[in-house]
């Protein structure tokens, strides 16, 4: 009996000992909270102490933040009075704003054009890297090894000089009958809405209802057979099937080619790529692409050799191994590193001030100079920046994620 209740006893001892409540400054889940939280104070005031140092460091030199972008007394919309080389429609009437918005347009412009082609360069290289033809595959090898290991920034100035030796504008080169090159940059056709360009938008309405059905069909059919595949199959054949044939039985054409005309000093009309913008596209691609070539040569490599085994043994040949067994499986390996470097092309493009392209960076340090905003000016350039690659990211984050799924069927 004593000994039952001497264990009774201890039982509620160790109850109470255990719903005694632990002070909070020996609770493992309140510090690690409190910790954060000082953590974080520490870095605002940190910041605010910079922020105020660079206020009183500016006062001294008599000048002043002007942040508040949608007033319209903003430094930006004042008249920016110099003019911009190339790009979208702009007087040096315009306002600063409009001028920034130029080189915007301009760095979208070239890093979109040079992502397009140092993928296509650089998955044609990294393919080549292992032909089994020793030739290529050395020349490959030479072009990876030499504009890998070169400063971009000399790439664009050799580009650059080359470009510059072509013939005078009087002396041009001629090709096609419409298609213009000389030390000023590329004239090239422009084409213009014809009156039949209203026919041609219906056969392509027409074109995409027809492909979004047969899109379904397919979709609903592999769905049934619980298989992977290509669900653009029958549907990406079928509309330009129809928009082949409507820009052909459309009256007149749905548009016209304005071609390049030399008048006195220069060409007008049609499309003009400037030895600039030239320049500075030649490099980044060139460059970028024998990164984006070893990429590729990696990824295939990471594929199981039986795989290409298991192909053969099928009676696949070459090309259709890496069409239909490579490639697949290392595309997922590929993208995440080729990310990264569609993200320093398009960073890479602010060296264009070198070669006088008006791009971002470009513009924005002449709006700097003339306004003396340089911290409003840099901000805005380190937003426009960090706004592209964020956006870059994620379309290739998305990407990568529709891949796993129609990998996996999760």
């Amino acid at each position: 009996m004593n000994e039952t209740k001497n264990e009774n006893s201890e039982g509620k001892r160790q109850e109470t000992v255990g719903t005694q409540k632990i002070p909070f400054w020996r609770d493992v889940r309140v510090l690690r909270v409190l910790f954060q939280v000082l953590f974080l104070t520490g870095i605002v005031l940190l910041a605010a102490l910079l922020y105020t140092n660079m206020l009183r460091g500016l006062q001294k030199l008599g000048v002043t933040l002007d942040f508040a972008f949608w007033h319209e007394d903003n430094f930006l919309q004042n008249e920016a009075g110099f003019g911009i080389s190339e790009g979208i429609t702009y007087t040096p009437s315009d306002s600063y704003l409009r001028a920034f918005w130029v080189g915007v347009v301009n760095t979208l412009k070239v890093s979109l054009i040079g992502i397009a082609c140092a993928t296509i360069l650089g998955l044609f290289v990294g393919i080549t890297r292992l032909s089994q033809n020793w030739l290529i595959r050395n020349i490959a090898a030479t072009y990876v090894e030499c504009f890998r290991n070169i400063p971009l920034l000399l790439q664009i100035l050799f580009w650059y000089a080359i470009l510059r030796q072509l013939p005078r504008v009087r002396e041009s080169l001629e090709f096609f009958g419409g298609v213009f090159i000389n030390q000023r940059g590329l004239y090239l056709p422009a084409p213009q809405p014809a009156p039949g360009i209203k026919i041609w938008f219906g056969f392509l309405l027409a074109g995409l209802i027809l492909a979004g059905i047969l899109y379904i069909v397919r979709w609903r059919q592999l769905q049934r057979q619980e298989r992977p595949g290509f669900r653009a199959k029958w549907a990406l054949p079928a509309f330009l099937t129809v928009a082949i044939l409507g820009w052909f039985l459309t009256p007149g054409g749905p548009l016209t080619l304005e071609l390049p005309v030399l008048q006195r000093f220069n060409f007008q009309g049609g499309i003009n790529l400037s030895s600039e913008f030239a320049a500075l596209l030649i490099g980044l691609v060139v460059y970028t692409a024998a990164f984006i070539a070893e990429i590729v040569r990696a990824g295939i490599q990471a594929v199981a050799k039986g795989q290409r085994e298991a192909a053969k043994s099928v009676g696949l040949n070459e090309v259709q191994t890496l069409r239909l067994i490579v490639l697949p499986q290392a595309i997922p390996i590929i993208i995440p590193p080729v990310t990264s470097q569609y993200l320093n092309l398009a960073k890479n493009s602010s060296l264009a001030i070198a070669v006088g392209f008006p791009d971002l960076f470009n513009i924005g340090e002449t709006v700097m100079n003339q306004t003396g905003q340089s911290i409003p000016v840099f901000a805005m350039i380190m937003a426009s920046y960090l706004i592209m690659s964020l956006t870059t990211s994620a379309a290739m984050n998305w990407y990568n994620r529709r891949l796993h799924i129609n990998r996996t069927g999760r």
